[in-house]
């Protein structure tokens, strides 16, 4: 090109403009978050979504457009899941010893997952859609997604409950477990990928090797978990 502007001219009327907007957002992100010494309020997810969200409503584009670009970034999803095979199959002996506290904390955290929000959401007088969009908020987006639109509830409602659920989880693990004095990087990386699926996954990676191959454990069996415990609780209280 050669003037900026021709390629300015070439992005704004094509979906790469969004796409490439997401990217540079992203590193920006990135470096703020290393700036800060990967404090856990300086979240890149969070960094991100605040700057696209004030693009998109400075903008006044729908989100359809944006979506039109992101969706390839969207598509690694499934790629980026699977890979965690590769930390888990490198620290395979670590994960056998832990295999049977890992399925208990599973059970029990799944169904405290789902039983949470319905007492909350009856002592609140929450709508049946609305539960149902609310409770698999702390599995990841595509399992969570399909599970609401399933069972009747709003898919969309629930995208930004996941998305929601998985930065306050980045935001509050590294205090929380400091507090409560929580040393083992196995059972606080476990303990954030159940709750907080991918972003607490890319958080605990961040803190530790170990912490992030078994918050990718976590998030890929509450996925199986949750659309296993859901459905149930819906049929039986709602």
């Amino acid at each position: 090109m050669k003037r900026p502007a021709e390629l300015w001219v070439y992005l704004s009327t094509s979906p790469l403009l969004w796409l490439t907007l997401t990217l540079f957002a992203w590193l920006f992100a990135v470096a703020i978050s290393t700036r800060l010494k990967r404090h856990p309020l300086a979240n890149p997810v969070l960094i991100s979504i605040v700057l696209l969200a004030g693009a998109l409503r400075l903008s006044g584009e729908p989100y359809e457009k944006f979506f039109a670009g992101a969706q390839y970034i969207h598509f690694l999803l499934g790629p980026a899941t699977v890979a965690i095979a590769v930390p888990l199959f490198r620290q395979w002996r670590q994960v056998k010893r832990a295999l049977l506290p890992m399925v208990a904390a599973l059970v029990v955290g799944s169904f405290t997952a789902a039983l949470s929000i319905m007492l909350m959401g009856a002592w609140g007088g929450l709508s049946r859609d609305v539960l149902i969009a609310f409770l698999p908020k702390s599995a990841t987006a595509g399992v969570a997604m399909a599970i609401s639109e399933s069972l009747g509830g709003n898919p969309s409602l629930t995208a930004v409950l996941v998305v929601l659920t998985g930065i306050i989880g980045a935001l509050v693990v590294t205090p929380l477990m400091n507090a409560m004095r929580i040393r083992d990087y196995a059972a606080r990386g476990f303990a954030v990928g159940l709750t907080s699926h991918g972003i607490g996954t890319a958080r605990a990676f961040d803190v530790d090797q170990t912490a992030g191959l078994f918050a990718g454990i976590a998030m890929a069996l509450n996925a199986i978990a949750t659309s296993l415990v859901v459905p149930l609780i819906v049929r039986l209280f709602l």
